[in-house]
This record gives structure tokens, C-alpha cells and sequence, in this order.
């Protein structure tokens, strides 16, 4: 069998470890980690899936961009995603609410970023097709337009550093900043409670002072009929293999057996339990 994994920046090489699994081996579709990663899944194009928490949300209860409960379940909760929210200092844009007027990258079409930027700015009282000059597009170009100054400010939804960011504040350094989230947690998180409070460190971009905002839990998303063999092997490896991974995308340092439980109310997939049991996750 093989699994396609999407929503990754490397490739996942996959050892069987539970009884009759087989070998399985695993390549990679890089893809948003929003509703464009879930619905491939759904559909049978991948078997499975990296995705934000406030998307696997919707998808299991059928809210959002989804029109009715999806068949899918959770292998194990892995890393966080931070919401880092960057503005032009020129710009005058001190919060979310003050992006009214401004061009704003909000993300790729259909990602993950773009579903928490426009939840952002209606928890800021703003309208995302009306208030903002959105411009959606991928961390690349918005970098780029940053830099050139056709866009005033974006939202980015990723693992801590990301690359881009990096680039960034390396050469515009005071040119840009970072935007306190804080104070729309507590809206945001009547939305979902995959919202959650989180702290940016001065360290991640060596910038002046931490920076309070809200993270998005990841989670490993397979369809609920995969062979619970399967799913127990894929599991298993993500954590035997956990350094490895971390050594191509540092945020998989976050993958910990304290938290791969906790997917709630995303139902954890019978041979994802079998794995975390025999790895003693509680």
C-alpha cells in the first residue's frame, strides 16, 4: 500500500510495525493544511492527511467549508502551528482591527491560513470581503510583497521559525513587526476550541520582545474505513521516527506522546489507539 501524505515538506518513510500491515511506503503532495487537504482525503485522492485542528473540526461535524460530516478520523495530535500575524511598521496597522483598508495577503486560497485569517478579522469586527483589500497569496509572494511594499501586512499559519518569516525580518528587520493576538483569543475560542493561547519568543526572529498569539494544534487525519493496521504502523512511525522528521522541519520537535490523545472531537482511529497504547500514551 501506499500512503500519500499531504500538507509536508518531506517524505515520510513508512516501516510496518503492527501485525499485517505489509510495507508501506509513503510520498508526498505538498498542499495547504486547510479544506483542500481534508477533501482529497475524503475523496480517495490521498490516504492521509496533515491538518490544522480547526479544520479536522469542521470537517468530523460538518461546519465551514464542509456541508455535512465527514468520514474522518485523527492518528495522533503532532505539532502546533503558530499565528503570526506581520505588519509593515509603516503601515500604522497596530492590531487586526486596524488592517480596515489595508492590502492584507490572507493566504493561498482555501488554506488553513486563510480560514484563521478571516476568522481573525470577524472576531476584529471587520468583513473580509469588504474591510480589507485581500490578497491571497502564498507565503512566497507575500514576503515579496512585503518587501516591495504592494502589501501592507499578512497572516501565516506555520511552525516556529518559518523560513520565509525568517528572510524577512533578517533583511527589513525594524521595516516590520509583529502583531499581539491576545485579545481576540477569547472570541476566537468560542468559535473552536482548537484556538488556543501561545507565546511567539523574541528568539524565533530575534525580535525585541515575545509576542502573545493563538495556536492551532496539527493532527494527522486518515479516513475512517483505513485499516486499523495500517493506521497502528503509520502511527508507530511517526513517533519512532520523530527525530528524523525533526531534523527536515523542526516543528516536529512539538510531536509528543503527552498531547497525541488529545484530538478531541475528532475521534482517534482504532489502530491510531492500538499504537498510542503500546506506546503508553495516555
Amino acid at each position: 500500500m501506499t500512503a500519500l501524505v499531504t500538507g509536508v515538506r518531506g517524505v515520510l518513510a513508512v516501516t510496518a510495525v503492527c501485525a499485517a500491515a505489509g510495507i508501506i511506503t509513503a510520498t508526498t503532495t505538498k498542499t495547504g493544511l486547510g479544506p483542500q487537504a481534508a477533501a482529497l482525503l475524503v475523496g480517495g485522492a490521498y490516504d492521509v492527511a496533515f491538518s490544522l485542528f480547526d479544520t479536522a473540526v469542521n470537517a468530523v461535524e460538518g461546519k465551514g467549508s464542509f456541508s455535512a460530516p465527514q468520514p474522518v478520523e485523527a492518528l495522533t495530535r503532532i505539532e502546533d502551528n503558530y499565528t503570526q500575524v506581520v505588519v509593515r511598521t509603516d503601515s500604522g496597522i497596530t492590531s487586526v482591527a486596524g488592517m480596515r483598508g489595508k492590502r492584507i495577503s490572507t493566504g493561498s486560497p482555501k488554506s488553513g491560513t486563510e480560514v484563521i485569517a478571516n476568522r481573525l478579522l470577524k472576531a476584529a469586527g471587520l468583513d473580509p470581503a469588504k474591510d480589507v483589500k485581500a490578497q491571497r497569496l502564498d507565503l512566497t509572494k507575500t514576503v515579496e510583497g512585503v518587501k516591495d511594499g504592494s502589501v501592507d501586512g499578512f497572516f501565516w499559519s506555520g511552525g516556529l521559525p518559518t523560513g520565509g518569516l525568517t528572510d524577512l525580518f533578517t533583511t527589513a528587520g525594524d521595516k516590520v513587526r509583529l502583531v499581539d493576538l491576545a485579545p481576540l483569543l477569547p472570541k476566537m475560542a468560542e468559535l473552536s476550541p482548537a484556538y488556543q493561547a501561545g507565546t511567539i519568543g523574541r528568539d524565533a526572529y530575534r525580535t525585541a520582545t515575545d509576542t502573545p498569539t493563538i495556536v492551532v494544534p496539527n493532527v494527522l487525519l486518515v479516513r475512517k474505513d483505513l485499516d486499523a493496521n495500517v493506521a497502528c504502523a503509520i502511527t508507530r512511525t511517526v513517533f519512532d521516527k520523530r527525530d528524523a522528521l525533526a531534523q527536515g522541519n523542526p516543528a516536529a520537535k512539538g510531536i509528543s506522546l503527552e498531547t497525541a490523545r488529545r484530538t478531541e472531537p475528532v475521534p482517534l482511529h482504532r489502530g491510531a489507539d492500538k499504537a498510542l497504547k503500546d506506546l503508553g500514551a495516555n
